[in-house]
């Protein structure tokens, strides 16, 4: 006769929390995870975990959908192979430290989580976890098999970017009108989701995101979200997750179009590549996170002769600008458009490379009061 189970429940949940629905999807679907495992254990099979694999092999590109997504190739962590033994442990471990932020209605850093699961395995001389970088592959890996986002996971990391315009968001019960932010604007949190951000007011028509925040100064000193009535948002570079939430929220709730200004290099191009249809590393999400009618209005190869620049401006492109460069033209949604192969092509054959700053020669609000508005009232973009 086969031993009953005990079923797996949520057991230390304060009476002062209230579960947001999505709290109560992700908690359900850990403990859904765990109750597997109990009863896996109770039937005397090895107990076993099945993660989406996030190689490169299993993401492809939709071409319906116009975004990166994740295979159905899968990889199993067994309890009992001894190779794969700690990572079975680290991921549950994971998930009940997730569990125990969703129970207590508390975020934590992702380094946080990190010192909350560190700990000795005695009798032995290892721990848990070595260091972070054995962490933070293990969340990944816990975002996919429980088809959550780190974020509805409870987790957060850094804070970069800004976002000013004419919008009001709530943020935690907050008020907070982006058009009364001041020089720093306001502070693009990690967690974006709607049960922390909602969306009050907004007589935006645009998102423009730039690359940087020394672009961003610019145009929101120049006050350019005014007079164009717009969202002006940057992510420091390489946009982290929150902000690709965001601008993928405001893209999709609010209707309003997002382009994107940008370096002229291979490093520019990643970038909108990154907004417009997703990472390979988070192909999980992309439909959460890619913008696939996120439109490039510059940096082009041929604003240097347009804008007549100075040779003052010019960076040259190395070997590994140029091997980028090749890659990026390969991609599958830039492989069949020929204004992008054009445009990758122009870069290559001008043997230089130009960041958006380069406009500044021209005079110091050139791209603001110029630049931007005539590609504006033109339409002209890349797509």
């Amino acid at each position: 006769m086969a031993k009953k189970t005990k079923n797996v429940e949520s057991e230390n949940l304060s009476d002062s929390v209230i579960l947001t629905p999505q709290d109560q999807r992700t908690l359900a679907q850990i403990l859904s995870m765990a109750q597997s495992i109990i009863e896996t254990t109770a039937q005397k099979k090895e107990p076993s975990i099945a993660i989406p694999a996030r190689s490169l092999s299993n993401v492809r590109f939709n071409a319906t959908k116009k975004f990166l997504e994740i295979g159905s190739k899968k990889t199993s962590r067994d309890l009992f192979n001894l190779s794969q033994a700690k990572s079975f442990m680290q991921t549950l471990l994971v998930a009940k430290g997730s569990k125990q932020l969703i129970e207590m209605g508390k975020t934590s850093s992702i380094r946080g989580l990190f010192y909350m699961l560190r700990g000795d395995i005695k009798p032995t001389k290892e721990q848990t976890f070595n260091d972070q970088g054995e962490c933070d592959p293990i969340i990944e890996d816990c975002e996919v098999l429980l088809d959550a986002l780190r974020e509805e996971l409870h987790l957060f990391a850094e804070k970069k970017g800004d976002m000013v315009g004419d919008i009001t968001v709530v943020d935690k019960g907050d008020e907070i009108d982006c058009s009364r932010m001041g020089s720093g604007g306001y502070a693009i949190p990690s967690i974006v989701e709607p049960s922390v951000i909602q969306f009050k007011k907004c007589g935006a028509k645009f998102i423009l995101h730039v690359e940087k925040g020394t672009v961003w100064q610019r145009f929101n000193e120049d006050k350019f979200w005014k007079k164009h009535h717009c969202i002006l948002t940057h992510g420091g570079g390489q946009p982290p997750r929150g902000v690709r939430r965001l601008l993928n929220r405001l893209h999709n709730e609010l209707k309003l179009p997002v382009y994107c200004l940008l370096d002229n290099d291979p490093w520019g191009y990643y970038i909108y590549s990154v907004i417009k249809q997703g990472s390979i590393n988070l192909a999980y999400e992309s439909q959460r996170m890619a913008i696939p009618d996120a439109c490039f209005i510059g940096l082009r190869s041929r604003d240097f002769e347009r804008c007549q620049l100075s040779n003052s401006v010019k960076i040259s492109l190395n070997d590994i600008d140029r091997k980028r460069a090749k890659q990026i033209a390969e991609y599958p949604w830039f492989a069949q458009k020929k204004e992008w192969q054009k445009e990758i092509e122009h870069m290559l054959k001008n043997g230089f490379k130009l960041e958006v700053e380069a406009l500044i020669s021209r005079s110091i609000s050139y791209m603001t009061e110029e630049y931007v508005p005539q590609l504006l009232k033109e339409g002209s973009f890349l797509d």
